[in-house]
């Protein structure tokens, strides 16, 4: 039985390299399939560290994007649903500690087949010119939410401006609850392409 599971995860390493290597050609099916793959895997790790519904689809799109935009450095050496649950755990440490939330314990370990991983909170210096930075990050950040097509822009707006639920988008747009997720982790991407650059010079 265990040499079972040794292939099986041999043979889901494999195709996992497969989809990388043809998603870094361009190829769209790839990424869907990916992100198919490791969707609910993702999304219940971040339950266990952020307990609001709507939070953790967030956080759960938000991974994904960070992963696929970063795809080119990933090391084929290991696994990587290793490389996204770190990149899933330290979106949610960032929203954790931008909401200053208690509702996990940051020592608590997530155990996964492929190895234990820890959370761990970094020390912040204290920056005296951290609040005029912040500004100009918004004020780019808002340039970016102007820049989206409208469908994109409201949706967005509604989530993270106005705090609505997910099923309150949806009946305020009178679209499916379906399309209001597919267009926010769209205009996600876009945002994420858009502020790439300009936010990592702050």
């Amino acid at each position: 039985m265990p040499q079972a599971g040794k292939e099986n995860r041999s043979a889901s390493k494999n195709e996992d390299i497969l989809l990388i290597e043809n998603a870094l050609k361009g190829d769209q099916p790839s990424y869907d399939r990916l992100m198919k793959k490791y969707y609910k895997l993702i999304q219940n790790l971040i339950y266990r560290m952020i307990f609001n519904k709507d939070d953790v689809e967030d956080l759960t799109q938000e991974a994904f994007i960070k992963a696929f935009n970063s795809l080119d450095k990933f090391d084929k050496e290991y696994a990587f649903s290793t490389w996204l649950f770190k990149i899933a755990t330290n979106n949610c440490i960032d929203y954790l500690r931008k909401k200053k939330l208690t509702t996990f314990s940051i020592d608590k370990e997530i155990y996964h087949e492929d190895e234990d991983l820890r959370f761990e909170i970094p020390d912040e210096n204290y920056i005296p010119d951290r609040n005029m930075i912040e500004k100009q990050k918004e004020k780019v950040i808002e340039q970016a939410i102007d820049s989206l097509p409208e469908k994109y822009k409201q949706v967005i707006i509604l989530r993270h401006k106005m705090d609505k639920e997910y099923e309150e988008i949806a009946a305020e747009l009178k679209i499916p609850l379906g399309t209001v997720k597919a267009h926010l982790f769209r205009a996600r991407e876009l945002l994420n392409k858009y502020l790439k650059d300009k936010i990592s010079n702050y």
